[in-house]
């Protein structure tokens, strides 16, 4: 080891890198071995090891061996939580205690005897490439595992179908629980492979019931969604609070707070004028104000430990489940037109072309102008500014795309309405108009740092009052939505270099660049559509965009923005700064809505320890802790974002519904040698088309163009094309579609037959691809 004999106490850094080095189970004897400690130094490693553990830094495994928050140890007990169609066995820890999701590890074939589910082991686990596989070495007492279905009665017997989308197995019920066919439940999974069978143990309702749809989602990802007496009762403490007399005055301000027409909560607000310093002329002075959520929720509270193991607020078209709890997250830290409100303000200089002159961090007290729907803030602005509204924007010359990649985009929920502009005083459209015109500049920055810029429909779900779909449609993209995100993120940037500039801890929102693995499969995707795209190059976002703008409108276009956002990597927390490639910029920390986001709480509190703005401020345990929590949180937030996916998807599987049996227009997204995925447009949703009713002619799969050929008739079916398919299925409840050809099962291929012209395209896409006709417009 290199550490042998090295004499003195290790640092916290130094036993982490050994424990996860340690070619054996590590616990405090090999410890203080490999570090070569005295008798003294002993006693002391022993308290070391205990403030670890009590800051989440690392566990204790059995036999008192540690290994590292978050990660598992090198000989654990697991318990086998499936058994898939190949005989593959699955297991997670049977014991796993950390914020993150549990791992689930391969299990290595045992020579006698196959695992059953439920069954617990103790393995020793290794780490291969981004999994992990166990080895059994002992079977242990039996546990059980739970799975979420939908009951099914066939004659005298029960089965349980998954909700799961992709796993379509049914398990026989041996005991029902009271529950009858159709009802929603909780299983528990047993039995050895080939006779699993599930007992019910829990009935949740009927699936289909108004809420349903979220709740599969909730009780699948194992969300936390009820609060416990002591912090309800902590919250309705602190929520008493009053704000003080220190806090930098701020109510004169006619700040306004711009969020979807439904938002049950209010965590930012702005406001913008003109700068009346002559070394900053035709630039602008911009006042950013957020919840003062880190003045309620303190370190260690708690509220505090709740928020931290919720991670982030997750918003479903029926409900939202929220970090913290309503009398915080509703009323008094949501920023409320009329009532003054705690708030951490960022000031900002800007200059004439958009630049981040200076920043500065306060406490105020604020009392915000006006609540406004995007829409209404449109319609206002409309009225003085012609013209613009949908992304014809005057910015940069050229119009104001969005900038924002999915991940950044804030959570809109808001139904969309139009009409006069509301409440359209003087002052407040005064307001609104120099908060365009500053936007304007900041949009010119922008467009010269030339982020990521995909236009990716978002769905919108409209329910009316007793939970039921009233439609489903692309949510409209505003002009308005792209004026508070560039304040927020002018505000994320200043949160950012402002803690650097202080060296103090910052939980930074990291973006890295995509790998070359994956840059090299988008390469060979483009140029089956005679796009290039040449990897010699630093590869900037303004490559993809550049990419998009050649295909321009071209029928394929969604399917190449869809394989751009598959090549980026996935955004997460880290305290360790690696820039955030999809906006183009070097520092960026999330800070501006800590009512729902964790991350943003923990930016709120370093700020205020750094500029010793009062009580609240980071602790020096979180702050040791800062690589576990981002961790922690980035898990988090992927749950969140599952379950928002999943929910939608089972709404738009029940609006559509009700078409089953009728043609839908659909554009192909995925081609397999088992048939094609098509999605609906102007809806969403999707679908298999399988390849065994296609006809009774053989359909071979190109699998480097993604295309299946009729080999008789040379019909193909390929990314990105327009088909009229007919909808077979719609399930609500794991949210699948599939489809049929619209005259049916196995219909003639003379009814499919494209033109020559379509064949010979084909041809080319597959061989030589064919050139594209650039359209010069821009997205």
């Amino acid at each position: 080891m290199k550490h042998k004999n090295r004499p003195g106490l290790p640092t916290q850094a130094q036993i982490l890198q050994f424990i996860e080095t340690s070619d054996v189970p590590a616990g405090k004897r090999e410890i203080a071995k490999a570090f070569g400690l005295t008798a003294q130094e002993k006693i002391a490693l022993k308290a070391l090891l205990k403030d670890m553990a009590d800051e989440g830094l690392i566990d204790s495994a059995p036999g008192r061996a540690f290994h590292k928050m978050g990660g598992l140890p090198k000989v654990t007990v697991l318990r086998v939580a499936d058994v898939d169609d190949g005989g593959t066995v699955w297991a997670v820890p049977d014991r796993w205690e950390a914020e993150t999701p549990p791992p689930r590890l391969r299990v290595r074939e045992r020579k006698r005897g196959a695992l059953g589910i439920g069954e617990r082991v103790l393995a020793r686990t290794e780490q291969a490439g981004n999994g992990w596989i166990a080895h059994p070495m002992k079977v242990l007492a039996k546990a059980s595992e739970q799975v979420l279905g939908v009951l099914r009665r066939e004659g005298e017997r029960f089965w349980l179908t998954g909700v799961e989308k992709k796993d379509r197995r049914e398990f026989p019920v041996s005991d029902t629980g009271g529950a009858e066919a159709g009802d929603l439940v909780m299983a528990e999974m047993t039995g050895r492979p080939p006779r699993i069978s599930v007992r019910v143990v829990q009935r949740l309702g009927d699936p289909f019931a108004p809420r349903s749809f979220s709740l599969i989602a909730i009780h699948k990802l194992g969300i936390p969604d009820v609060f416990t007496g002591d912090t309800l009762d902590e919250a309705a403490r602190v929520s008493e609070l009053p704000l003080g007399d220190d806090r930098e005055d701020l109510t004169h301000l006619p700040i306004v707070a711009i969020d979807p027409a439904d938002a049950r909560d209010h965590d930012d607000a702005v406001w913008a004028a003109p700068d009346d310093d002559p070394a900053n002329s035709g630039g602008w002075q911009a006042v950013v104000a957020i919840a003062d959520v880190s003045f309620y929720v303190r370190p260690g509270s708690e509220i505090d430990r709740e928020a931290r193991r919720r991670g982030n607020s997750v918003y479903f078209p029926d409900r939202v489940v929220p970090m913290l709890p309503e009398i915080l997250s509703a009323e008094v830290c949501s920023l409320k037109e009329g009532e003054d409100r705690a708030a951490l303000v960022c000031h900002l200089q800007i200059s004439r072309s958009g630049a981040l002159k200076s920043w500065r961090f306060t406490r105020a007290r604020v009392r915000i102008a006006a609540n406004l729907a995007y829409e209404e803030a449109q319609a206002i602005s409309d009225s003085f500014l012609p013209g613009t509204g949908r992304g014809t924007s005057e910015a940069g010359g050229g119009g104001a795309p969005s900038a924002t990649p999915p991940e950044e985009a804030p959570l809109h929920h808001a139904a969309a309405r139009r009409g006069p502009p509301p409440r359209a005083g003087e002052e407040l459209r005064e307001s609104l108009r120099h908060l365009w015109d500053c936007w304007r500049a900041l949009a010119k920055a922008r467009d010269a740092r030339e982020p990521l810029d995909l236009d990716l429909p978002e769905r919108r779900v409209v329910l009316d009052e007793m939970g039921r779909i009233m439609s489903v449609a692309p949510r409209e993209r505003l002009d308005a939505h792209r004026l508070i995100e560039d304040y927020m993120i002018a505000a994320n940037v200043a949160a950012a270099k402002a803690l650097e500039a202080k060296k103090a801890p910052v939980m930074y929102r990291v973006h890295e660049p995509p790998s070359r693995e994956k840059l090299v499969a988008l390469k060979d995707y483009l140029e089956t559509f005679d796009v290039p795209l040449a990897l010699g190059q630093v590869i900037r976002p303004a490559t993809f965009n550049h990419v998009l703008a050649r295909v321009g409108d071209a029928d394929f276009r969604p399917q190449v923005m869809e394989q751009v956002l598959r090549t980026q990597t996935q955004a997460y927390y880290a305290p360790a700064n690696q820039g955030h490639f999809g906006l183009s910029l070097g520092s960026y920390a999330h800070f501006t809505s800590p009512i729902r986001r964790y991350a943003d709480l923990l930016v709120h509190r370093s700020l205020v320890a750094a500029y010793r703005l009062g009580e609240g401020g980071l602790g020096q345990t979180d702050a040791a802790a800062m690589d576990v929590i981002g961790e922690t949180i980035s898990g988090y937030e992927r749950r969140a974002m599952e379950a928002e996916r999943d929910t939608i998807d089972r709404y738009v599987a029940a609006f559509l519904a009700e078409k089953v049996g009728e043609t839908v227009g659909a554009r192909i997204t995925g081609v397999q040698n088992y048939g094609f995925f098509a999605t609906v447009e102007g809806i969403g949703g999707d679908g298999l088309m399988p390849v065994r009713d296609l006809g009774g002619e053989y359909f071979r799969f190109d699998e480097a163009s993604r295309t299946l050929v009729g080999e008789q008739s040379g019909e193909a079916y390929t990314l990105g094309q327009r088909v009229d398919l007919r909808l077979a299925e719609a399930n609500p409840v794991s949210g699948a579609l599939r489809f049929e050809l619209p005259g049916g099962k196995g219909a003639a291929p003379g009814a499919r037959h494209v033109s020559s012209s379509r064949k010979d395209r084909v041809i080319k896409h597959r061989g030589r691809p064919a050139n594209i006709r650039h359209q010069g417009k821009r997205r």
